[in-house]
């Protein structure tokens, strides 16, 4: 792979998480176009990114392409080490990187320099940092960003002087993000409180000074299928047990959906958002909480109005003995599929299954070691599931071989 004469394959290795670090970085001494696919590297959303040794990233953050240096810049896995450094670089993109990816690892006499930068970009990425505990600085954000997009971060996380509060609530700006601000005076939020827009009154709903009663007073409303962010005041407060124990209880679905991304939620809420009437709280429960029940994945996964949580079965907690037993002849063939994952699966089942009428029990099948080679071979004539049995470990080389031939792939 890493000679091949395909791009795409090469590409495929510099963007491999599994692969050693060494090896991707060797395809900076092939054709040029790799480096920029050596310097995204892998995706950073399906599991952690091993760094590269340090020569790669010296080379990809002086190459001749500024989008080399870019994608570099903002690649996942960079080690601080690396990039604190540039926080005195010449160049500002060099120096935006530094402040906005290891801003916790700079001195503070380089924080305070970054804070008075010559270039105005490097000023706001690092006033967004000081902006939550700074008047001045969210005031100077407030004037210098107008209507940029980050107005609407600026206005929900930044500390707000009463003056800037009451200029933005007269000119009706990102009222939504105003009203989520808790330094946002309590008396310029009640204002808001019966504001026509409804995202103003749910924002204002889910304040943190709010009692229970008084949020039931506020016509909001939170439907199933509505995305909401985290609260940041949620999300500040996460180490607190009694904060996330009141929001984890409050009737505000918005307070415990926040509640359930926190990984330090008390073991007590956690059995309690998992029976919660709100199918996102139970979801994200799912997804972000090392101690979620198996039952709950379990539930989840087969819930099949829901397909966003077939990723679910990868987590470590995802129930896999008993499966067999349980949905082996399940009508359902989300749960048949399921079958396969279970450890003690005997060889007639997985056999049974592999010519299931259903390609998705088939193609499960077929990706699994225990399944005869014999069935392996004759399911990569199968058109719905033959990719499936084609990544089988157990394929033999033979036919690995044949496959490519027949595709025409190059010697």
């Amino acid at each position: 792979m890493l000679t091949h004469p395909d791009r795409r394959v090469r590409r495929m290795l510099a963007e491999s998480w599994t692969i050693d670090p060494e090896l991707r970085a060797r395809l900076l001494d092939g054709p040029a176009s790799d480096a920029f696919a050596v310097g995204r590297g892998p995706n950073p959303y399906r599991m952690a990114v091993p760094p590269l040794p340090d020569w790669a990233y010296e080379r990809l953050l002086t190459h001749e392409r500024d989008m080399v240096r870019y994608e570099t810049l903002n690649a996942a896995g960079v080690p601080d080490h690396v990039l604190v450094p540039l926080a005195g670089h010449p160049d500002p993109m060099f120096r935006q990187a530094a402040c906005r990816r290891v801003w916790h690892a700079l001195p503070d006499d380089v924080r305070t320099s970054l804070l008075h930068d010559t270039d105005q970009a490097v000023r706001r990425v690092a006033s967004l940092w000081v902006m939550h505990e700074d008047e001045e600085r969210t005031t100077e954000l407030v004037e210098t960003l107008a209507d940029a997009w980050q107005l609407g971060e600026v206005v929900e996380r930044g500390r707000l002087g009463r003056a800037v509060a009451e200029r933005l609530l007269a000119e009706g700006k990102r009222l939504p993000w105003l009203a989520r601000n808790p330094t946002l005076p309590a008396d310029l939020a009640a204002r808001l409180a019966h504001h026509e827009d409804p995202a103003v009154r749910l924002a204002v709903a889910a304040r943190p000074e709010l009692s229970e009663e008084e949020r039931a007073a506020i016509d909001w409303e939170v439907g199933p299928e509505d995305r909401l962010d985290t609260l940041r005041w949620v999300w500040d407060a996460r180490t607190d047990p009694v904060v996330l124990r009141r929001c984890a209880t409050s009737a505000h679905p918005w307070l415990r959906r926040s509640a359930a991304v926190c990984r330090e939620l008390p073991e007590d809420c956690v059995e309690l958002l998992a029976g919660d009437e709100d199918f996102a709280v139970r979801l994200l429960l799912a997804e972000r909480h090392p101690k979620a029940p198996a039952e709950l994945l379990l539930d989840l996964y087969l819930d099949d109005t829901h397909r966003a949580v077939s990723m679910l079965v990868i987590k470590p907690q995802f129930p896999a003995a008993g499966l067999a037993a349980r949905f082996g002849e399940a009508a359902d063939p989300r749960a048949r599929a399921l079958a396969v994952g279970d450890p003690e699966a005997t060889p007639e089942l997985l056999e049974r299954l592999s010519r299931d009428a259903a390609a998705e029990v088939r193609a499960k099948a077929a990706q699994d070691v225990r399944l005869p080679v014999g069935r392996v071979v004759e399911l990569l004539a199968d058109p719905d599931v033959g990719w499936a049995a084609a990544g089988n470990p157990v394929l033999p080389v033979a036919e690995m071989m044949a496959l490519l031939d027949r595709g025409g792939a190059p010697v």
